[in-house]
């Protein structure tokens, strides 16, 4: 009995060790303004870098915000097939891009879609930006193009 007992604590907490380190099943990925390379992005409210990467459980999706000030359309260079949705317009203004929008695109600012990722496999993502919405001052340095590379197990 003494052996059963200390067998079920032992798999018990191997079980808990395994779900504690398995992939999240979501995550968030934020594009904001700012003067030395236009824009970069934050993964879960990281680091701001123009490159990142996130590791997803297989379903798992990113909620993906523009906070920027020109509009971004979120495209998949490489991987198996992902899924958009528009879950937020964001602020409506001059300049802004109309609606509807292609599958991807954030073209107000607050704007926000979701990207799910169905399968397992290493998928490549980045943005293709637009032009500002408004003056804005000059920014220091080459516009940074945002990739994320999503791992998902």
């Amino acid at each position: 009995m003494k052996r059963f007992l200390v067998l079920t604590a032992v798999l018990t907490g191997l079980s808990v060790a395994l779900t504690a380190s398995a992939a999240p099943g979501s995550g968030t990925l934020t594009i904001r303004h700012q003067v030395r390379g236009c824009h970069s992005w934050s993964v879960n409210g990281g680091a701001w870098k123009a490159t990142q990467a996130v590791h997803l459980a297989k379903g798992g999706s990113l909620l993906v915000t523009n906070n920027d000030v020109m509009f971004h359309k979120l495209v998949k260079t490489s991987g198996p097939a992902v899924s958009y949705k528009l879950v937020k317009t964001g602020m409506p203004m001059k300049g802004t891009v109309k609606m509807p929008w292609a599958p991807g695109m954030m073209g107000r600012p607050g704007a926000a879609v979701k990207v799910t990722f169905p399968s397992k496999g290493v998928y490549r993502l980045a943005t293709k930006f637009g032009e500002d919405y408004m003056p804005m001052g000059e920014t220091v340095g080459e516009d940074n193009n945002l990739t994320i590379v999503v791992t998902v197990s």
